[in-house]
């Protein structure tokens, strides 16, 4: 991969992955027919979708377009062989809840990544639920044997010690089939993906802060959804086109639901030349245009509260930040240790392979951001080691456009986990 003169064009990016995730669980326990329109065919998605196909749910699949036959909420079947989750944490964190409400057993497994991943996590408040949830090599990671409870589930209130999708996600999952309202605080509010979709499918979520608590037994049925497009990956786009020279960007039908969307606010407050256009809401998610050009950045500082809703995004955000005038640091993001790969060294080692002046934190990372009259001529072309991690061969794709030489990627089809046209779109809007 190699420099480019400009980025011009109008583009689409593909759908939510949290929507898709969401879309297949909960089309799957609801009565009657679910459709997705826009759904993501990425691999984590795919492996959402063939565990419950595993479980006796009829599910048709055309392009972006998803028929669920839903059986309902105690409709699943046993599964004959174990379910694999791929290199998904989404569907292994989000599937256990609901599988430790049925009355088979059950055995998740993934790949390398995903046995190495925490799930005790999830593991501590099933338990305390009276969940049967072991960890097959006493390691609390994958693979995972759930089995069922005669006595049911029991609502909890779960103060998470972690302010996650996935955990939050899990917890209330497992709580449509509790004997008592289940609620869960997290320290900062997560995104609420699964909040706003339960309730449009039935359940009685509410929310309030950063807590939500849902009402067990609910007769959900069965939704047309319209997936639209994951900020995650247009991320890579806004970036790219805030960093390279002479770019106009449009990415169209983009979500920007607030628990997800802080990359716009950090894109904004670092400088970008980023409009959101023809705000709407699309089955219940904030949706807009994004108009993106060549900006003139400088470095901030990122942490707190707004660490949730760009967890996915900081790598490409470290990009960005190698391009922006002066520092940029980012602290209070830890989990990013527990991601596909441990993207705070990840990254680090990666943007010091293309000579970039950074440094590792504990819990962050600081970028020494550079810039001057000719372009990024600081980016120097680099091999770059992905680890297999979608996210990373992303950014580093976005890096190369501004870097002197050439850029290779070790893994580069480790970005069809979650976009798997990436590529083409992106050479779809170079100019070089």
């Amino acid at each position: 991969m190699k420099k480019v003169n400009s980025l011009k064009g109008k583009i689409k990016v593909p759908g939510d992955k949290s929507i898709s995730h969401r879309g297949i669980m909960f089309g799957s326990i609801s009565e009657g027919i679910t459709e997705l329109d826009g759904f993501l065919n990425g691999a984590d998605c795919i492996s959402t979708m063939n565990c419950f196909k595993h479980m006796g749910i009829n599910i048709s699949h055309e392009n972006e377009h998803v028929i669920i036959h839903g059986k309902g909420l105690h409709g699943l079947n046993a599964p004959l062989e174990t379910l694999d989750v791929g290199n998904s944490g989404t569907t292994t964190r989000l599937i256990s809840g609901i599988l430790s409400g049925q009355t088979f057993s059950s055995t998740l497994n993934g790949d390398a990544s995903i046995q190495a991943r925490p799930m005790k996590r999830i593991m501590t408040p099933l338990r305390l639920m009276g969940a049967d949830i072991v960890s097959e090599k006493n390691n609390d990671c994958a693979p995972l044997l759930i089995s069922p409870v005669k006595q049911g589930l029991k609502g909890i209130h779960y103060d998470s010690p972690v302010a996650s999708a996935q955990v939050k996600s899990c917890i209330l999952l497992a709580g449509l089939y509790a004997d008592d309202k289940t609620t869960v605080t997290e320290p900062v509010l997560s995104r609420n993906h699964t909040e706003l979709m339960l309730r449009g499918f039935g359940a009685d979520v509410t929310s309030k802060g950063t807590t939500a608590t849902i009402a067990p037994n609910p007769s959900l049925s069965g939704q047309k959804i319209f997936v639209p497009g994951d900020i995650s990956s247009a991320a890579y786009f806004i970036v790219a086109g805030a960093i390279c020279q002479h770019s106009d960007l449009l990415i169209e039908n983009v979500n920007t639901n607030p628990t997800r969307a802080g990359i716009i606010s950090v894109a904004l407050s670092m400088g970008a030349s980023l409009e959101l256009l023809n705000k709407r809401n699309v089955s219940g998610e904030e949706v807009c245009d994004l108009h993106v050009k060549t900006s003139d950045l400088h470095g901030c500082e990122i942490k707190g509260d707004i660490i949730p809703t760009l967890i996915d995004e900081i790598p490409i955000i470290c990009v960005m930040a190698a391009c922006a005038k002066g520092d940029t640091i980012i602290s209070d993001a830890s989990e990013l240790k527990v991601k596909e790969s441990n993207r705070i060294d990840t990254v680090i080692e990666n943007l010091k392979a293309m000579g970039v002046s950074c440094e590792a934190k504990e819990d962050g990372m600081i970028i020494h951001g550079q810039s001057n009259e000719k372009g990024h001529d600081f980016f120097y072309g680099a091999q770059i080691k992905t680890y297999m991690d979608h996210r990373i061969a992303m950014s580093f794709a976005i890096a190369s456009l501004c870097a002197t030489g050439e850029t290779t990627l070790d893994h580069p089809e480790c970005v069809d986990i979650s976009y798997p046209e990436f590529y083409k779109t992106l050479t779809s809007i170079s100019n070089k």
